[in-house]
């Protein structure tokens, strides 16, 4: 069995909705699923101002999926509009 380690919401309704899909070669699969649940006492320690490690991954294979496509933005560009003081 293989582990891939996700992100993810659990909806009003009790349904999993993951950050990004899962990038698997053949569907469908039969899957076993661990939800972990934050303790009260460990969502007081989370810094709001921090992005979580599997959120930025994920938007790092975006940059460089989005690179190799050569859909980018000349870094000229980038700091237009942005008033940086």
């Amino acid at each position: 069995m293989k582990a891939i380690a996700v992100t993810g919401r659990i909806d009003a309704q009790g349904n999993l909705i993951l950050d990004e899909p899962i990038q698997e070669t053949s569907y469908p699969h039969q899957v076993q699923v661990i939800v972990l649940i934050p303790e009260h006492s460990e969502v007081a320690e989370i810094d709001p101002d921090d992005t979580p490690v599997e959120e930025i991954k994920a938007s790092l294979r975006r940059a460089l999926q989005q690179a190799k496509a050569g859909q980018r933005l000349p870094l000229s560009q980038m700091w237009e509009g942005i008033d940086a003081e």
